[in-house]
């Protein structure tokens, strides 16, 4: 994979995708191209089992959209760049089917605090600052920050957070939910590798399927998110990691799972 904006490399069956934009890796529309270009190839390939998305450099994960990437846009053009392009990139990554951790550091603001609530885990470390301070430019973001910030650290939080444009440093974000650790800079991708490791090692049927319950059963009522949770337990059961799990659990002795 030859990326211009983005980087992949691998560790021990790990794909570490990075931005690559430097200083502050502001989000293009090419860059959300080859994101999501880049999600599709390691859909596919069987050699890797867990996703770490960061970011090259010092400073940022990410200072958010490129402004000057789309300011120039009517209406209609950036309603096309968000639905069709950035929109779609970031779909695709809340919805990929391995496990996703975050690792940021620096700003992590706008667009690029967006992308960051679609992985499934997010390690911080301690010099992270993270925010949407779009209601300070006289817009809102655009690729989900009203959607998903809420689902994670609740409604008034994010209210908080997105109508006063302030931000927030990472200890603040690990007592509201938004990071699940944070850490020493230099520890940052180690600490992203473990957390990435121990969820690749979960069997891939269960993880998948609960995975997408949890995500789906969200904006469903009740009942009908209860119904969603009984058909992929019904999935999970029947499936031999499933049956190769309790048996184990019976024998007292550690599952062999096969990813099937």
């Amino acid at each position: 994979m030859g990326f211009e904006t983005i980087s992949i490399e691998r560790v021990e069956g790990m794909a570490i995708l990075k931005l690559n934009r430097p200083p502050v890796n502001v989000l293009s529309e090419r860059l959300y191209l080859e994101l999501y270009e880049a999600l599709e190839e390691l859909e596919r390939d069987d050699a890797t089992e867990a996703l770490i998305v960061s970011a090259s450099g010092e400073k940022a994960f990410s200072a958010g959209l490129d402004v000057k990437d789309v300011a120039g846009r009517d209406t209609k053009g950036i309603l096309h760049f968000l639905w069709n392009v950035s929109r779609r990139s970031l779909t695709k990554l809340s919805c990929f089917n391995k496990p996703t951790v975050a690792a940021v550091f620096g700003l992590v603001l706008g667009g690029g605090l967006e992308l960051v609530l679609c992985c499934d885990l997010r390690v911080g470390s301690e010099d992270a600052v993270l925010g949407f301070p779009e209601i300070n430019l006289g817009i809102i973001p655009g690729s989900g920050g009203t959607v998903r910030l809420p689902r994670i650290v609740g409604m008034a939080k994010a209210k908080e957070m997105l109508l006063t444009g302030e931000t927030i440093t990472a200890e603040e974000a690990l007592r509201a939910g938004l990071l699940t650790k944070v850490v020493q800079k230099e520890r940052l991708m180690e600490e992203a590798l473990s957390l990435a490791k121990k969820l690749a090692s979960k069997p891939k049927v269960a993880f998948g399927l609960l995975k997408r319950s949890i995500e789906t059963g969200i904006d469903l009522d009740v009942s009908s998110a209860l119904t969603f949770e009984l058909d992929s337990f019904a999935i999970a059961y029947s499936s031999e990691d499933g049956r190769e799990g309790l048996r184990a659990f019976i024998e007292k002795r550690k599952p062999e799972f096969k990813g099937r």
